[in-house]
């Protein structure tokens, strides 16, 4: 049955992107509270409670139902904590001005996909089969280079494939949601654009630090 969504009970698209803003600056607050409070032995409760919250996510959307705003943002703050080690990890192999500089790219990028998908009134959701089994795909790589550590060459073609899944991500999530959700669906649109742009940055810093191992070696 076709949905109806009336002008009252909407979201906006500036509505969803003012909720993925803020995110974004819980996040940050989430980092500074990983470094300042959080111990470093503490860091892996976070990073399971935060898959267990993705697992919810995705369990309360299959169910039909809908994520609060306080679970976005306690979401966000979690990602928060456990991105810290991570920038710093990178931030000390890459130096503080190539992170941040990676950033702004992610920025830049995310900006212009953004822009193009909104403006363009393209249908994005052709990619959304073909985005989620590569996401799978990328899950599984991670869970092997757990136990086999891929050289630099393959490093690279691996960032290279995420920065594009998550750039595709970025277009399919924008051409969803441009014409506005119903607003109880406005902190999971937020949450999606989230892990767009935080994985898109991620798999940015990876590839930047690949080439730079490339060049040592």
């Amino acid at each position: 049955m076709e949905r109806t969504i009336t002008a009252s009970h909407t979201g906006s698209f500036a509505h969803v992107l003012q909720t993925f803003a803020i995110s974004l600056l819980v996040s940050f607050i989430g980092m500074l509270i990983g470094a300042m409070v959080v111990p470093p032995q503490m860091i892996m409760l976070f990073v399971v409670a935060e898959l267990g919250m993705l697992v919810a996510a995705f369990v309360i959307r299959i169910r039909g139902r809908h994520i609060g705003y306080g679970f976005l943002y306690a979401f966000t703050a979690i990602s928060g904590v456990t991105l810290y080690p991570v920038i710093m990890n990178y931030g000390s192999l890459l130096g503080a001005n190539l992170v941040s500089g990676a950033f702004l790219a992610t920025a830049a990028i995310f900006g212009g996909l953004a822009l193009y998908a909104h403006r363009s009134k393209r249908d994005f959701s052709f990619l959304g089969g073909f985005l989620f089994a590569a996401t799978i795909g990328l899950v599984i790589m991670s869970l092997v280079n757990l136990f086999f550590t891929f050289g630099s060459a393959m490093s690279i073609v691996w960032s290279m494939i995420g920065i594009l899944i998550f750039s595709g991500w970025i277009l399919y999530d924008v051409s969803q949601y441009r014409d506005g959700v119903a607003a109880e669906e406005v902190p999971l649109a937020a949450l999606n654009i989230y892990l767009d742009f935080i994985n898109l940055f991620l798999y940015i810093l990876r590839f930047i630090a690949s080439i730079a191992g490339a060049s040592r070696d």
